[in-house]
């Protein structure tokens, strides 16, 4: 009996000695909405934040977009085989709090200022962001790959069709157009946009408009859709006044399919400008040196004409969601990567690798001192059209549910207007309201306790 007691100390003693990357590591899996050059980046992390923590082993998995995303999230709680964190995209927020897969970041973290060693820092996030993932006065969800719409110009181009400045107004947009189809061997449209319900989103909150009843769903529950107010009407009467000059090309293609008819027709010179994500800042600006032509990114052109002028843009992206239910040392290894993920340092990388903003004060202010803007000053673009936008209910984004049901609603409004001749767009956007309180109401119905 005791040398049988004198092997087990023996072989418990020796497996104390075992490096704890070489023994079983709680596992942490995180499910994101890329397969491209972003998973590529999150996989790396994670491998440095594993060989950081041994502890644990973080897992990253990436899906084609997020609606894929979202549907796989559904299905693996039908299964009960969540992972322990869902990037979710912005408009997903209200599905998300409905849905009951998630905790909130704040409830988590319960005052902690670190976890495992690694400073929780919430104040450290740039206002817009924050303030758009505060929800119910909780900090909600991490911040992570956050954009606003902007606009890239072909700035050769420009040049060459004699317009002294980049529009920042849709009246500036119309001159410069005139100029540049008046060149000879010119491009055959002015500009473009995706058909995605995030751009009609941003002209709204622009003229400081409400997309939702209940401040954008923010003071309560939205019910209604507020959309086809004169804002909305004012928007579409623009764009179909542009389309039929020739100014706008538009391909017909709608919400997702409809970013990569952008990404042609401005990298082949058959646009001067394009409305876009400032996601794909490093995309866009490298394509054209790339190909001779030199890319400027600046503010989303306006309507100069609403009451008080610009108010500012929203935000765009998606934010980290943490799953609810989970063992203490899952969900504390989920949080340590979470904050981890998102450090100056990390923050300011990311932003580097892909025109997303860099979500931290800190990493503006590492990014600043490196000189990295005044390098690139395509890359603050983005940053400085939130700071400089005012913060209001319509700038801070709508909280609905059956939200991205709702944005293709409104898609098929705009693509209406943009190819039916006689179209009226009061009429159009009429209709689409009434669509979208129908859905919007068969959600509420399923879904307000």
């Amino acid at each position: 009996m005791k040398r049988v007691l004198s092997v087990v100390i023996l072989a418990a003693l020796l497996l104390a000695l075992v490096p704890v990357s070489a023994q079983d590591a709680t596992e942490v899996k995180v499910w994101i909405a890329f397969t491209d050059g972003r998973l590529d980046w999150a996989q790396q992390k994670a491998a440095e934040f594993n060989a950081a923590l041994p502890q644990y082993n973080v897992v990253v998995e990436g899906y084609s977009n997020y609606e894929e995303l979202f549907s796989a999230t559904a299905l693996a709680s039908e299964q009960n085989a969540l992972p322990a964190v869902v990037q979710y995209f912005e408009v997903a927020s209200q599905n998300g709090i409905d849905s009951g897969y998630f905790k909130p970041i704040a409830d988590a973290v319960a005052g902690r200022a670190d976890i495992n060693g690694i400073p929780v820092n919430l104040d450290d996030f740039i206002g817009p962001v924050a303030a758009y993932y505060t929800i119910d006065g909780k900090f909600n969800s991490m911040p992570w790959n956050a954009s606003s719409a902007i606009m890239f110009t072909n700035q050769t181009i420009l040049d060459a069709a004699g317009v002294e400045s980049i529009p920042s107004t849709w009246a500036e947009v119309d001159a410069a157009c005139e100029l540049i189809k008046a060149m000879e061997n010119g491009p055959e449209f002015c500009f473009t946009f995706p058909n995605h319900g995030w751009f009609f989103e941003q002209w709204l909150g622009q003229q400081n408009a409400l997309y939702a009843n209940n401040e954008n769903g923010r003071a309560e529950r939205a019910t209604e859709v507020a959309f086809n107010n004169p804002a909305g009407v004012a928007t579409l009467a623009w764009l179909k006044a542009q389309k039929d000059k020739g100014n706008l090309y538009y391909s017909g293609a709608k919400d997702g399919d409809s970013w990569t008819t952008v990404d042609q027709a401005f990298q082949s010179q058959q646009v001067a400008m394009a409305i876009y994500s400032s996601s794909d800042t490093a995309i866009y600006t490298n394509t054209g040196k790339e190909n001779g032509y030199e890319v400027i990114a600046s503010f989303m052109p306006y309507n100069q004409d609403a009451e008080g002028g610009w108010t500012g843009n929203l935000i765009g992206g998606a934010s980290l969601w943490l799953v609810d239910g989970l063992s203490t040392e899952v969900e504390d290894g989920a949080l340590s990567f979470l904050f981890w993920l998102t450090n100056t340092e990390n923050a300011a990388d990311w932003h580097k690798v892909t025109g997303y903003m860099p979500i931290r004060l800190s990493a503006v202010e590492a990014l600043e001192a490196e000189g990295w803007f005044e390098a690139n000053p395509n890359f603050i673009v983005a940053a400085d059209q939130l700071a400089q936008s005012q913060s209001t209910p319509a700038t801070s984004g709508a909280l609905l549910g059956s939200f991205p049901a709702i944005r293709s609603i409104v898609t098929s409004a705009v693509d209406t207007v943009l190819l039916t001749a006689d179209a009226d767009p009061q009429t159009v956007l009429d209709e689409a309201a009434a669509a979208a309180n129908t859905t919007l109401a068969e959600y509420n119905a399923l879904n307000a306790g």
